[in-house]
């Protein structure tokens, strides 16, 4: 699992990960945004992604903070990738991956693109989420890992140098 704050690069680095140990990367966002940004209900949510971790025989790196389903995923979990990389860092990205797809309507899950009006003039905006929850996921994170039972290995990245390292100890 891999676990962080938006903007972190947590797909990023799910995908190098799934490559690198030859098994698939499961995005979360796939499987909860539905189109017109509608979120999946919980209850559709928590059988989706364990069928979706099922369907992935060989073992299966996923990417996503979504905590409704880690009481799930964590029992399943053999690893759980932290990037705690520092906040400017990870809203920075956060900020230019906004602007790339609002500027080229780049098509993300179910049909759902980021737009000028929804990134910057939405009460649901990613960039103030960014904001506003980046401690609280800490938090969350946290408690949650002290109160789902799993004996996964929990490895914190915090920076770039130290992904790098993590991915080459893979090979």
């Amino acid at each position: 699992m891999v676990i962080g704050v938006t903007g972190s690069g947590k797909t990023t680095l799910s995908r190098r990960i799934g490559q690198t140990i030859g098994v698939p990367a499961i995005e979360l966002d796939s499987l909860f945004h539905q189109p017109g940004w509608q979120p999946t209900p919980d209850d559709e949510f928590r059988v989706k992604v364990p069928t979706a971790l099922d369907r992935a025989t060989d073992g299966w790196v996923t990417d996503g903070n979504y905590m409704s389903v880690w009481p799930v995923m964590l029992p399943r979990a053999d690893t759980i990738v932290w990037l705690r990389l520092p906040w400017r860092v990870s809203y920075w990205r956060m900020l230019k991956r906004t602007l790339r797809r609002a500027r080229t309507k780049e098509e993300l899950w179910n049909t759902n693109t980021e737009s000028w009006r929804l990134s910057f003039m939405s009460r649901d905006s990613l960039l103030l989420w960014g904001l506003h929850h980046h401690r609280a996921h800490r938090r969350n994170a946290l408690q949650a890992l002290e109160t789902i039972p799993h004996t996964a290995e929990l490895i914190e990245l915090h920076s770039d140098y130290e992904v790098e390292a993590f991915i080459a100890s893979l090979t």
